[in-house]
């Protein structure tokens, strides 16, 4: 089942967003037969930079997705973000699914596929660009989003690093060359 045709907006409760990126049946063999059980994946964030995902498993989809969503919120991570874009372009990798994520200037949109969409929708990224090479696998795809998310630097975090002023990292040298 794609996982990014199927990502459901779950109830918002305190500030949190919850979007449900899939929901997989999965099967233990064992030695009376097979046992049928469910696989839960979401990602939950705060709309400000706030972004966590978690996974849930129970016998019932339900169960499962009440899981995911409370290991999602008990791994929540701050991004910082430039308005509603990225500071700069990132790529990352997780397994055999590697993104790119490029910030996009005002009135772009979400251009992203797949499970990465479910991503910026809830972290309150509204204009970037992403795509995904490699394996689509969602679970791998919203494990590298995160990672390339958390690599990012800020201009202060450059600056602090190099030693220099933010104005000198951005190129605002006040007219002179």
């Amino acid at each position: 089942m794609a996982a990014a045709e199927h990502a459901t907006e779950l109830p918002v409760t305190d500030g949190i967003a919850d979007k449900l990126v899939g929901v997989r049946r999965v099967t233990k063999v064992v030695k009376g037969g097979r046992v049928f059980g469910f696989s839960a994946l979401v990602v939950v964030g705060d709309g400000l930079g706030r972004i966590g995902f978690g996974q849930g498993k129970s016998k019932e989809v339900p169960i499962a997705i009440q899981k995911a969503t409370d290991a999602a919120r008990r791994n929540m991570v701050q991004i910082p973000l430039n308005g509603t874009t990225l500071h700069h372009p990132v790529r990352a990798r997780h397994g055999a699914s590697k993104v790119l994520l490029i910030p996009a200037s005002e009135g772009t949109g979400i251009i992203a596929g797949g499970a990465a969409r479910a991503v910026f929708e809830v972290m309150g990224v509204r204009n970037v660009f992403a795509k995904n090479v490699g394996s689509t696998n969602p679970v791998n795809v919203v494990r590298a989003t995160i990672k390339g998310l958390m690599s990012m630097l800020t201009p202060d975090m450059v600056a602090k690093k190099r030693g220099k002023t933010v104005q000198a990292i951005l190129g605002k040298n006040n007219g002179k060359h």
